[in-house]
């Protein structure tokens, strides 16, 4: 359970309906496999003690009998179980008969769940047998111990207090206002549903949105179990479809039709995160908590490491779907054209002025600048590239910039900046053979000017081309690359940049412009402000002065959007890069991630306007309001000890 994240099961048994002894001998096998599998929360279906097709045979007292017998018997096996446990059953209480679900830990029942919200439509009436369920927590007797009973009961870990679970059980989370989202207000981070929920076309995919959707909503994970095809009689089929799902994302489920355990692991880190970063979510002394009484009953888990099997994706940023890729980027596209088209009309700007370069980032730039002048009905002509070859330009991104301004019919200017720039080496008394960071930056300002005063003798507004990746590292000139009048790519991590320039490519219908895009993202990523090598090749590679980009988007992503600490970021790059970087190369690069993000934190308080296209954002006047000489040394010393 370190780092926050706790393994969990969705179990679907075999059964038989109404044979209590073959289900509690299935259910505790299960157990078995999942707690052996690591699982620390495990989720059987509804009434999976003695079946949920009993139909009027729940009235039969020896049903009844046998089921709280086996509940106990439950109880008794789980004392060398490291687990909490929720098992379905049905319970006689003052004469009227309630579907429960019951918590079990470590030899004891904890607490009885009923279901509150009792369908009695369609196939399903289940009002003939059971009645809804209460919400303020009473006691009932069961064995020798009594016992709390209600729906407002909240299961907490004895030293690990965020993880807090809530029970509804099935249609509960069909109903407008599911106890979920009541239960995840007094403080439940994760919800356990049992359920037994009937297959009809399409219900799967709905089942799994609403999952999805619930846990999203409520910022927990959810866990739902459902009952087996076995269940199936009469006019009903059932298939056993489970579901894990996590603040919106499924983590895992099962195939219909089969029974058995699924297994993940869930983050509890990240939704704690989530919900103290949602301003939105009330606190559990909010009003709205509060006409939902609960109960807090406590269990006890032993505190091990949880091997992770979970994805733990290394481009966060980049959906590894290629559907849902294409759409993210035509959705990003938009984005970025339609607040540049803004800018263009509120100012009344003639031009946009873009300096190409030939790699990637001005590229991207050019691309959202054209699409913007298509959609406005202005001509290609007012976009206009610079090129500015200077000291370390190559043959290659130059013939790339040039082919690719003439391609898209846009205007081409070209400045060279050499003597400009020996002028300031002058003036300042610089060594022009001293390749320093004054020789670097001195050409980085040099096209920035001439591209401020471009825009003014052509009555245009220049179009910034550095991305968020760039930003968060510091990796710009300030007031240099660092400066425009509007940043089209300063939302978008560089690991997306390249997948934005291939899309563009693939759609844009023009094989020639095709062609010089993907020669562009073969180009290595390079702000060529030192001389070429003897070969005419680029001598200067940002991600061999700066580490990997995909490393550095991965950290950016894990500490800003889910608040992780170092080690914890650390972890989960061993696990998503582990076939690409060793340890002692990810440790390197991640110090220098942090290193970088606090030392240039002033270069983002002073970042030019630029469209948000994701959860991650570097805008001052946004997402990161962070002093400019915020110390490093708290997060560099946690890395120290590994």
């Amino acid at each position: 359970m370190r780092d926050g994240f706790i393994k969990v099961a969705a179990v679907t048994p075999e059964v038989k309906v109404a044979d209590i002894a073959f289900n509690l001998a299935e259910i505790k096998r299960r157990i078995r496999e999942a707690a052996a599998g690591g699982a620390k929360l495990i989720v059987f279906p509804e009434l999976s003690i003695s079946a949920y097709s009993c139909r009027d045979i729940f009235f039969n007292d020896l049903l009844l009998q046998k089921s709280s017998e086996a509940l106990l018997d439950i109880a008794a096996f789980s004392t060398d179980i490291d687990a909490l446990i929720f098992v379905g059953l049905p319970i006689s209480h003052k004469g009227k008969l309630y579907n429960v679900a019951a918590a079990v830990n470590k030899g004891h029942v904890l607490g009885l769940v009923p279901k509150l919200n009792v369908p009695n439509y369609g196939e399903f009436y289940e009002t003939r047998q059971f009645i809804p369920g209460f919400i303020e927590p009473t006691e009932i007797r069961i064995g020798d111990e009594f016992v709390p009973f209600g729906a407002g009961l909240l299961f907490e870990c004895v030293g690990m207090p965020e993880l807090k679970v809530g029970v509804e059980i099935c249609e509960d989370l069909w109903v407008p206002m599911p106890p979920s989202t009541q239960l995840a207000l007094n403080g439940a981070s994760v919800i356990a549903n049992l359920s037994a929920s009937n297959e009809i076309t399409g219900k799967s995919a709905y089942r799994r949105e609403l999952v999805a959707d619930q846990s999203a909503r409520s910022y927990s994970a959810y866990i739902y179990a459902n009952a087996a095809w076995e269940e199936s009689t009469t006019d009903v089929v059932f298939s056993g479809h489970n579901v894990i799902a996590e603040a919106g994302t499924v983590l895992k489920e099962s195939k219909l039709f089969t029974t058995g355990v699924i297994m993940t692991e869930i983050d509890l880190n990240l939704i704690k995160s989530r919900r103290e970063h949602m301003s939105t979510f009330p606190a559990a002394e909010n009003d709205y908590a509060d006409t939902f009484i609960t109960e807090t009953l406590y269990f006890d888990l032993e505190d091990t490491e949880t091997v992770l099997t979970r994805f733990i994706d290394p481009h966060p940023f980049v959906p590894s779907d290629n559907t849902r890729r294409e759409r993210r980027c035509d959705e990003i596209l938009d984005i970025q054209t339609y607040g540049l088209m803004k800018r263009i009309k509120h100012t009344g700007a003639k031009t946009a002025v873009i300096g190409i370069s030939g790699g990637l980032d001005s590229t991207l730039a050019l691309i959202v600048a054209v699409r913007a002048f298509d959609k406005l009905g202005l001509s290609r002509e007012g976009v206009i590239g610079v090129t500015m070859p200077g000291f370390g330009t190559t043959d290659r991104t130059y013939d790339n910039a040039v082919s690719l301004i003439h391609e898209l019919g846009i205007s081409f200017k070209e400045i060279n900046i050499s003597e400009a720039v020996r002028l300031h080496f002058k003036e300042i008394e610089h060594d022009e053979s001293v390749h320093d960071t004054t020789y670097e930056n001195c050409q980085a300002r040099m096209r920035t000017m001439l591209l401020m005063d471009t825009a003014n003798k052509f009555g245009g507004l220049v179009v910034g081309t550095g991305d968020m990746s760039e930003l968060a590292l510091g990796w710009a000139t300030y007031n240099g690359d660092h400066m425009s009048m509007y940043g089209v790519n300063a939302g978008v991590p560089k690991t997306l940049v390249r997948y934005l320039v291939a899309y563009y490519a693939d759609i844009c219908g023009s094989d020639k412009v095709k062609s010089i895009l993907y020669d562009v993202l073969d180009t290595p990523v390079s702000p060529e402000l030192l001389p070429p090598e003897t070969d005419g090749s680029i001598a200067q590679r940002t991600e061999d002065l700066v580490g990997p980009y995909e490393l550095h988007d991965f950290f950016l992503y894990h500490f800003l959007r889910n608040n992780s600490s170092p080690k914890r970021i650390f972890r989960l790059a061993e696990y998503a890069f582990g076939d690409s970087y060793d340890r002692e190369t990810i440790l390197k690069w991640e110090k220098n991630f942090f290193r970088r993000f606090f030392s240039q934190q002033f270069k983002r308080s002073c970042l030019p306007d630029g469209p948000k296209v994701g959860t991650v954002c570097l805008s001052p006047r946004g997402d990161l309001r962070m002093a400019s000489d915020t110390c490093s040394a708290l997060w560099l010393a946690e890395l120290e000890e590994l």
